[in-house]
């Protein structure tokens, strides 16, 4: 029987030679990621239905990233990440990237594949529903709740439903002035915030793998803004040199059979596409940049594990450099190692450091930040009636702090093009 990508991985996992969309199997996990929101509450389930002296499955499949409620006076927040700490030490797990510690990465999403965790033809799971930003790596890889996650720690198994996969192809060259964040944007608006329920996204075509692999994260990064299970991109020599210069472990990489049978196919002209902004309050909102050109801002925020990587900010730098911000501009790397960067890579002879200090921008510490509100020091969580342009992957009410804000979701480039002008703007005017 010929399957496609998850249904292999799955299938592989669950120790069978084929699987069907809508079987329910056990599979084996190969990486469980937990974070300080969702952590302690893991915990607890595992020591409950395991026992207060029970050990983990494996110590060595276990990863723990505290990065959401981190820089904070929030005593609660604290209390999480205590409660974190306490059981890696029980379990001497080795992969816990402490905050505060030199072993301290930032944005979950972002610090697994930084770190040797993300591989080719492997299951990874996680309590957070980004989790699926891992399937550019080619693996299946998406979000589970906590009470999944402490069955996890005990045994190493899941009971999950194998999804239906629904394909879409992105032809010919991407033009200069777009970016996967467009790309993504369009299909959720195309499909909408429940167009993809219980379904695997793959994305295919020369515009998808020309991508850098980071920009191959974002589109996945955001299947869970359509309902979808999973995001994933089959691997190429791209992704093959990234993960094996983060890792040695060995990895057998999956492809699609020739034959496969998928839910639905979805085909893009890139050179049909233009820049393009989810309105508030849905990811599925979407408008040309150009049909809401004008609105008026307060804000501008680049960062996440959306729109907080490298190349983000190569992007923002590119428009940024020798020009000022009108507005309250907020960046904030995704990781320790992207704030290093900002010191390392330049735009036209300036670092991107360099030229958002002299565009007028604020720079946070490598974090969740205000991508998910948080308390009320959280660094550029919004205020009432603010009107926001940010790389961030949603905008419900609330979601950046007040529920008053209104955000509008952006890539890179439209978001410093609009912090430049004070209002929306379309970046094919610097670009």
């Amino acid at each position: 029987m010929a399957m496609t990508i998850t249904e292999k991985i799955l299938a592989r996992h669950a120790g069978r030679t084929e699987v069907r969309p809508a079987e329910n199997i056990w599979i084996d996990v190969d990486i469980l990621m937990t974070h300080d929101v969702c952590g302690p509450g893991t915990i607890g389930v595992f020591k409950e239905h395991f026992g207060r002296n029970a050990k983990v499955w494996d110590r060595r499949k276990v990863v723990i990233i505290p990065d959401h409620y981190i820089f904070t006076a929030d005593e609660k927040a604290h209390r999480n990440v205590d409660t974190l700490r306490d059981f890696v030490k029980e379990q001497d797990l080795p992969y816990y990237y402490d905050v505060g510690g030199e072993k301290y990465k930032g944005v979950c999403h972002i610090a697994l594949p930084e770190e040797g965790h993300t591989r080719p033809g492997e299951v990874l799971f996680g309590t957070d529903s980004h989790t699926c930003t891992a399937g550019a790596f080619g693996e299946f890889a998406t979000g589970i709740g906590n009470t999944d996650a402490g069955f996890i720690l005990g045994t190493g198994k899941l009971w999950v439903k194998v999804p239906p996969t629904m394909r879409f192809v992105f032809e010919g060259k991407l033009p200069p002035y777009l970016m996967a964040k467009d790309l993504i944007l369009w299909v959720i608006g195309d499909i909408g915030v429940d167009g993809a329920v219980y379904r695997a996204m793959e994305f295919a075509g020369e515009g998808v793998h020309s991508l850098n692999i980071e920009e191959r994260m974002t589109l996945c990064n955001m299947v869970i803004e359509a309902g979808g299970k999973n995001g994933v991109i089959e691997p190429d020599e791209v992704t093959l040199q990234f993960v094996k210069s983060k890792t040695s472990k060995p990895f057998e990489v999956v492809k699609n059979d020739r034959d496969a049978k998928y839910h639905s196919e979805r085909v893009y002209r890139c050179d049909k596409l233009e820049p393009v902004v989810a309105k508030p309050h849905s990811p599925d909102n979407r408008a040309l940049v150009r049909e809401v050109e004008g609105t008026p801002l307060t804000r501008a925020y680049i960062g996440s594990c959306t729109g907080g990587k490298i190349t983000d900010f190569i992007a923002a730098g590119k428009i940024l450099k020798g020009r000022r911000t009108k507005i309250d501009t907020f960046i904030v790397p995704a990781t320790t190692e992207i704030d290093r960067k900002l010191d390392r890579e330049k735009v036209g002879g300036q670092t991107l450091r360099e030229i958002f200090v002299q565009a007028g921008a604020q720079l946070g510490k490598a974090s969740c930040a205000a991508c998910l509100g948080g308390p009320k020091d959280t660094f550029g969580r919004l205020n009432q009636a603010e009107v926001c342009i940010s790389t961030t992957s949603r905008n419900f009410p609330g979601r950046m702090g007040s529920r008053e804000a209104q955000v509008y979701l952006a890539s890179p480039y439209t978001a410093a093009a609009s912090a430049v002008e004070g209002k929306i703007t379309d970046p094919r005017k610097f670009l």
